[in-house]
């Protein structure tokens, strides 16, 4: 059991970086649907050193993980190109393009042109074909219908022929074949009657039908464009919110200068109004400032000397000056839009389906496409009808709507989520997320503010109060505790004692040397295993954490170990989490403190919160064993913390929820973020997981049933090439909106607010 229990624990925790590889993300031009994100994704799948990739269709993206000793960049967006896509070369302003390519992606230039010239050349021939079923007299010479076919199907349609011959000659399968063959099917034979009247069936011409269904592919993908700006709001927000310039001061003196040229330690001047151009510290200045579209805070918050800011908020009525901490990469900007797009890229387990699918769809089609000729041929003996009827199985089957299900309802989820504060890393944290039973969640940081304050101080017979405090202040200055910061706070500005040396224990406490003497502080057990009676403040302690505080023990270790005394520390319960933990209840999921704090303060802390089930004086191996015992049990679990020690536990439950208050180890192990410390975003993660992942599969379901339904209606003639190619580009648009239909989801207290 031991060992089956740290084989799981090794393979649950984050790996070192170099044996993950390293990561890289290039921009795809030339996609055209679904079918070619996946013959780029498994192409680069097949590369020696390529240990994962993925590849939006949406994004225009491919994001893969490989080893630099095999694969370099350029070998890479070579091998994207030698199967007939562009990867656009690195330059310094590729960011820059690439973040204005999602703010005009929807609104191309010449697919605007190209939509409004095919809609202007096909006018006519509808026109004809509508006059023909009215029994007007409005009629175009065979001559002058081909002449107008002619320019849509080879000048608006050329990109068609481009995409299906390069897809064909590397052995892909994409809807671009199906609409040129389709198309070109029509047009072939309405040309034949044309040029040759005396052949059968001469007044018989499709010529209106290749160029609606040309118009009405085209219509549909600027529509599909236009919906996946939409579901790609949230990213450009967030693209937006970092000024190109900052004000920065040097020698006294202020220089405007890009926020790129920005270095670690560069001080800069924030004027009321004026976004943060950078993450950094106040080192002057007090004010107010807006991080609601980083956050998801509607309110502003106090800033002022030695606060934290970050880059992309807003400032308000004061002036700052911050000093930066972070540039570039390492920006929570920055590392924010990684974590979207990352998402986004990525595959749901509900993809596999629809990439099987995709697989044998297009030869399947073809083949259903010539049967379905061969058929009609047959039976009826006339030709025009089998091509008819084989043009509308290929135009009904274009499988846009198959590819776009699951990649746009996860923008739109995504985007929706980061917007309020939720940041989820991958699909297979947001497909497990939404079937979380049991939610573990620690104590300090996660349930409380995490902000702790000495409350009480408690000498042993025979020291006094400041000598106490001193000496443990002076011991936590190797530490970043939050208990830690608490104490050095209450020694306010006392001279501390040189720290010789300081080791940490993990979950009881830690061991330190100050001024020549070895002192030990922590938990009762840490005192226990030192062999220091503590019965002399036992009464207090005990009455302290029975009211929910943390008691700190103070001892001198070495030959003569004493009790110096205990520190009490209070740290308030959030607000918001005896609310935000009901809600979690209602939703049928289980609740479990799991604590390294002792059973009297952690009880103590249940009680007010309504928890139940209590595990204190846990040390990080143990929460481990405890999240894989709930597993093995079929539960599916969600840890919740903020720690450093709280990382391997968060790696080893289904689903790591970190508090973007704590620290970057937790949010670097857990798959979910919550940028601010706020408990009720907690069920509010449970809800948008379900919520997106409930748009995938109405996607997917719509996206079959065109199919399903439309294939055998063509088959059998019972459906025009016309109206097959307005479904067809009608179920695109459909799926889409559906998507976009996430945009109206909203926390349940902005609902409420917005009732009110």
């Amino acid at each position: 059991m031991t060992t089956s229990l740290h084989a799981k624990v090794r393979e649950l925790t984050p790996k070192d970086a170099a044996d993950e590889g390293r990561e890289l993300s290039l921009p795809v031009k030339g996609m055209t649907c679904a079918g070619c994100a996946n013959h780029v994704a498994k192409m680069l799948r097949a590369l020696p050193g390529v240990f994962a990739a993925e590849v939006s269709f949406t994004l225009e993206q491919a994001d893969l993980r490989f080893d630099p000793g095999l694969l370099d960049p350029a070998r890479i967006a070579d091998a994207i190109r030698a199967i007939g896509y562009q990867v656009p070369p690195a330059n310094a302003t590729a960011k820059k393009e690439a973040h204005a390519h999602y703010a005009h992606h929807a609104s191309s230039p010449w697919q605007s042109r190209l939509l409004i010239l095919s809609v202007l050349l096909t006018v006519p021939l509808a026109a004809q074909m509508a006059g023909e079923v009215a029994g007007l007299p409005f009629h175009l010479a065979p001559l002058v219908q081909m002449a107008i076919a002619s320019l849509v199907q080879f000048v608006v349609g050329w990109h068609f022929y481009k995409a299906a011959w390069t897809a064909l000659r590397h052995g892909n399968g994409t809807m671009d074949q199906l609409v040129a063959l389709g198309t070109s099917a029509a047009y072939g034979l309405s040309a034949y009657r044309t040029l040759w009247p005396e052949a059968e069936g001469a007044d018989a011409l499709y010529f209106e039908a290749s160029a609606i269904i040309i118009t009405l592919v085209l219509l549909g993908k600027w529509l599909e464009n236009r919906a996946k700006q939409g579901t790609s709001a949230a990213i450009r927000a967030l693209m937006r919110l970092r000024p190109e310039t900052a004000r920065l001061v040097k020698d006294g003196k202020e220089i405007e200068v890009p926020v790129e040229t920005l270095a670690v330690g560069d001080v800069v001047l924030v004027k009321p109004g004026e976004k943060l151009p950078v993450d950094g510290e106040v080192v002057a200045g007090a004010s107010e400032v807006d991080e609601s579209l980083i956050t998801g805070e509607s309110q502003p918050v106090e800033k002022e000397k030695g606060a934290s800011v970050t880059g992309g908020s807003v400032n308000g009525s004061g002036l700052l000056r911050v000093v930066t901490t972070r540039v570039g990469a390492e920006t929570t900007l920055a590392r924010i839009i990684h974590l979207v797009e990352g998402a986004q890229a990525s595959r749901a387990p509900v993809q596999k389906l629809v990439d099987q699918v995709s697989a044998v769809f297009v030869p399947a089609v073809l083949f259903v496409a010539v049967f379905t000729f061969a058929v009609q041929w047959l039976f009826t003996g006339a030709i025009g009808l089998a091509v008819i009827a084989a043009v509308s199985v290929l135009v009904i089957a274009c499988p846009c709507a198959l590819g776009l299900a699951t990649p746009t309802a996860i923008v739109a989820g995504m985007g929706i989520a980061a917007r309020h504060g939720i940041l989820i890393k991958d699909l297979q944290a947001l497909e497990r997320t939404r079937k979380v039973t049991v939610m573990a969640l620690d104590k300090t940081g996660t349930l409380t503010e995490g902000q702790p304050r000495v409350s009480r101080v408690l000498p042993a017979e025979g020291v006094d109060r400041e000598t106490l405090l001193l000496l443990a202040a002076s011991a936590q200055q190797g530490s970043e505790h939050p208990l830690a910061r608490a104490i050095l706070d209450a020694a306010g500005g006392e001279t501390l004692k040189p720290l010789e040396h300081f080791q940490s224990f993990t979950g009881r406490g830690l061991e330190a040397v100050v001024a020549g003497e070895r002192l030990i502080i922590g938990s009762r057990r840490l005192m226990t295993e030192s062999k220091i009676a503590t019965a002399s403040l036992d009464s207090q302690a005990i009455a302290c954490e029975s009211e929910g505080s943390t008691v700190m023990w103070v001892a001198r270790a070495g030959e003569a170990p004493r009790l110096l005394g205990a520190i009490v520390a209070s740290d308030p319960v959030r607000p918001n989490a005896a609310e935000a933990l009901g809600r979690l209840q209602a939703m049928g999921i289980a609740i479990v403190m799991m604590t390294g704090d002792n059973q009297r303060t952690a009880a103590a802390v249940a009680g007010k919160l309504g928890i139940d089930r209590v595990l204190a004086e846990l040390l990080p191996e143990q929460k481990i064993a405890e999240i894989l015992r709930l597993r093995e049990a079929g539960e599916t679990v969600a840890m919740v913390g903020d720690g450093i020690n709280d990382a391997p536990a968060l790696a080893a439950a289904d689903v790591g929820i970190a508090m973007g208050t704590g620290t970057d180890v937790a949010m670097a192990a857990a798959g979910v973020t919550l940028m601010r410390g706020e408990p009720l975003l907690l069920a509010e993660t449970i809800r948008v997981s379900r919520a997106t992942v409930s748009k995938i599969r109405q996607n997917l379901f719509w996206a079959f049933i065109y199919n399903v339904v439309g294939i055998p209606l063509a088959a059998t003639g019972l459906l025009s090439p016309i109206i097959a190619g307005g479904a067809m580009a009608f179920s695109s648009v459909s799926v889409v909106s559906n998507s976009l239909l996430l945009a109206r989801w909203r926390p349940l207290n902005e609902n409420a607010e917005q009732k009110a």
